[in-house]
């Protein structure tokens, strides 16, 4: 308060004389006012500081979300597509395609999960040959009898066992459908 009062006795006393015999001048009283607003130094740390440990607890549950809500929609790819088979088998159990680029399934369904990768899809119904390539539990025994369908996660990669580092971020159908999620999560 006495700062402000000394600056508006010698604006008070500088009104009576020429500019350039006052001892401050118009552009000291412009500085010290801008000097006497704003954020100090400190409290310019202090909300840095508190905004830096906001995200760094935001951003990693942020990113733990964008992942989950990955995982769901590889599950909810893979139930569609699943579905879909199903009706072919229903119709003829003879009849799984090769591939899966060759079912219609219009534009409502990619063929690339999530990760960016193709959707894999192996059948083995009828097909006996194909059992070697199925996807294995921790005991080396096929996870489904009608047919693999998975994600490869993540990380792009996959071993058949569900053991391997590399599958445990999968996302797979196993038990012919009665389990779709996380091979990490998997337990026959």
């Amino acid at each position: 308060m006495e700062k402000n009062s000394a600056v508006f006795s010698v604006e008070r006393s500088c009104r009576n004389h020429q500019e350039s015999d006052c001892a401050f001048s118009r552009s000291d009283r412009v500085r010290s006012n801008r000097g006497e607003s704003g954020f100090s130094l400190i409290e310019l740390s202090i909300t840095i500081l508190i905004v830096g440990i906001l995200a760094t607890i935001a951003i990693p549950n942020y990113l733990r979300y964008l992942e989950k809500n990955k995982e769901t929609t590889a599950i909810s790819d893979i139930n569609t597509v699943a579905g879909k088979l199903k009706e072919i088998m229903m119709e003829n159990p003879d009849a799984l395609p090769a591939g899966l680029a060759q079912i219609n399934f219009g534009n409502i369904l990619p063929l690339i999960d999530p990760w960016g990768n193709p959707y894999q899809y192996l059948p083995l119904y009828g097909r006996p040959g194909n059992l070697n390539d199925a996807r294995k539990d921790h005991n080396l025994h096929p996870i489904n009898s009608d047919f693999d369908l998975f994600s490869m996660g993540p990380d792009g990669q996959s071993n058949k066992p569900l053991t391997s580092p590399r599958s445990r971020d999968d996302i797979i159908r196993a038990n012919d459908g009665a389990f779709v999620g996380k091979a990490s999560t998997y337990d026959p």
